[in-house]
């Protein structure tokens, strides 16, 4: 058996665990190439150029300002480093310009719509920013896709010279933006639940920051420093925001404060405030302002917040700066960072195989239906094929198993080749009861691996986010009491990928929920949320978030061929899965759905 590990290490993972490999081999198909484009430099730069002229508010809304003291309304609010100190990108390397700059296509200026944004690098093509940098005063989608630009690895805005050309980046990138999401039930009107994801069409090489977790309380406790950073406005008398990179550190304060201030426009649990209470004017304030909108509020190297919402020029005596708060919507936003999909349009498909011809098929997720399936050829040979993304670049990636050998075979493509590549993993996993790629159950947002072994022992292989994993940790037995154990995506809500297993005796099925720590002690205690015998549903298929609403979804097949989407609900309870919905009929004809 060929081994990849720590001579240490080598002998007990082959003995118990088997051993995944680093050398290459070639499998036999080769999967469709993403149908994805990314912008030319000349229309970043062409887009960034509108941008920078414009002085347009991002999702300008119509929401009152709130004297800091009274809570009353009085004028218009804007969305939104007034004090603070400059900085540089190795201080925030995962710090992002969103600009956006939209001509109209007319020959005339004044329609022009140019805005700016911060955001955060979360994963290599992933930019967690504020729901309002997405979407207008109506609700509407702005297109990142079509006149978005994005750059990162620098503090400095970008150089324009007097004919509006963009003459220096600072030693920045540009990148195009590839698709968005935003929280469902984001409200411009209140700016509730302002929290969304740009995705990237290619990887950015700044080092990305992860999300606080949905059980932090600490983070929020009062008088906790945080610090904020952004390129937002420096002074209340004028709409200029920084040229530098800047950050200030910020008290948190208490929902009981934050109320105080603002009365039912801050919603307790959605938002948090932070900072002392501002003198009405530059001198002794410190606060984000227009500009930071989108940029994050770090404790202790995780994003805790995002810059929302305040008064109008941010100094009004008694004010505070409004943040989302992010321990709420982990759970929504983290599918986003998870949501490659087969048809890049991050709703979770399924990808299935014919049991007599060995024709695979693409079927592309409509949110509550399916697409008519596309064919990917012959792909006869193969006993399991599972949707991840082992590197996490954006594009989905498949891990296969051959028949007749167990060899498990990762296939990625790769974009600056635009071509896949085939890479050996698992060497003579024939005796694998399950194979599993759920998402990042340790934490790290890097994708993991679950294998059972012919014992029933459950292994996790934790993921480098290169196609390689750590040494396998045991962490959990018995596992061959079920005769299915399915996971890809958060389920109950908390930021971390989750597991499902069915018991083959009594149909019982129960959800592993992740504590999102890479120990033996991984799993919370086992929650049973359904019966569903072989007689019920002889498949169960896992692929992600199928409508796009924040949650991991269950696909559920009878005997006769009837395909249901169990919509999930992100509840920590039970109630995991909605009522079921039918997807069509004749899917007894495959023998591989994933």
């Amino acid at each position: 058996m060929r081994i990849a590990l720590p001579v240490a290490a080598a002998g007990l993972a082959a003995a118990v665990a088997g051993v995944l490999l680093t050398s290459s081999a070639q499998a036999a198909e080769t999967p469709p190439k993403p149908t994805v484009s990314a912008p030319s430099q000349a229309e970043l730069e062409k887009r960034l150029a509108v941008a920078v002229a414009g002085d347009d508010t991002p999702g300008h809304t119509g929401k009152e300002a709130l004297s800091g003291s009274t809570g009353t309304s009085t004028r218009t609010a804007d969305p939104k480093i007034i004090g603070g100190t400059a900085t540089s990108i190795t201080s925030a390397p995962w710090m992002a310009q969103l600009w956006y700059g939209d001509d109209r296509g007319t020959a005339t200026t004044a329609d022009d719509i140019g805005f700016f944004c911060g955001g955060v690098v979360v994963a290599p093509t992933k930019i967690l920013t504020a729901a309002h940098c997405v979407r207008d005063e109506y609700n509407k989608n702005y297109s990142w896709y079509a006149h978005g630009t994005v750059i990162t690895g620098t503090a400095q805005l970008p150089t324009v010279d007097s004919n509006g050309q963009i003459t220096d980046l600072h030693g920045g990138s540009y990148s195009g933006v590839w698709r968005q999401w935003n929280h469902p039930s984001y409200s411009p009107a209140t700016i509730n639940n302002d929290i969304a994801v740009l995705t990237l069409p290619n990887p950015v090489k700044a080092t990305p920051i992860r999300m606080t977790t949905a059980t932090d309380t600490a983070s929020y406790a009062a008088g906790t420093p945080a610090t904020l950073f952004g390129w937002g406005r420096t002074s209340s008398t004028t709409q200029d925001i920084s040229d530098v990179l800047k950050t200030a550190t910020l008290p948190i304060q208490s929902d009981t404060t934050c109320a105080g201030a603002y009365g039912a426009d801050f919603v307790k649990g959605h938002m948090v405030c932070a900072g002392n209470p501002a003198t009405g004017s530059d001198e002794g304030t410190t606060s984000a302002c227009n500009g930071d909108s989108g940029g994050p509020l770090i404790v202790k190297g995780r994003i805790v917040g995002v810059v929302s919402w305040g008064v109008e020029d941010c100094v009004a005596s008694g004010a505070y700066s409004v943040f989302t708060k992010v321990s709420s919507y982990v759970g929504a936003a983290y599918p986003r960072v998870e949501d490659t999909n087969l048809n890049g349009d991050h709703l979770a498909d399924l990808f299935v195989r014919n049991a007599s011809t060995k024709t695979a098929y693409e079927i592309d997720s409509k949110g509550t239906s399916l697409a008519a399936r596309t064919s990917w050829g012959n792909w006869n040979g193969y006993n399991l094929i599972v949707q991840t993304d082992l590197d996490r670049d954006g594009y989905q990636d498949l891990i296969v198993r051959r028949s007749s050998d167990g060899d498990v075979f990762w296939e990625h493509y790769v974009p600056a080749t635009d071509s896949w590549t085939t890479k050996l993993i698992g060497d003579n996993w024939k005796t694998r009861l399950n194979i599993v790629a759920p998402g990042d159950m340790t934490g790290d947002y890097l994708p993991d691996l679950l294998a059972v072994d012919s014992t029933g022992a459950l292994w996790l292989y934790a993921g480098k986010g290169n196609g390689g994993f750590a040494a396998p940790l045991k962490v959990g037995a018995g596992f061959n009491n079920f005769n299915l154990v399915r996971g890809h995506g958060d389920f109950n809500g908390d930021g971390n990928a989750d597991l499902l297993a069915r018991n083959k005796s009594t149909g019982a099925v129960y959800l592993y929920r992740s504590k999102g720590v890479a120990s033996t002690a991984l799993w919370q205690p086992a929650l049973k949320v359904a019966t569903w015998t072989s007689t019920t549903y002889n498949a169960l298929v896992t692929v992600g978030d199928l409508n796009s609403d924040g949650k991991a979804d269950l696909l559920a097949r009878t005997p006769g061929g009837t395909l249901y989407l169990y919509k999930g609900t992100g509840a920590n309870t039970t109630a995991s899965f909605g009522t079921r919905v039918s997807l069509g009929t004749g899917f007894q004809q495959y023998d591989l759905l994933g």
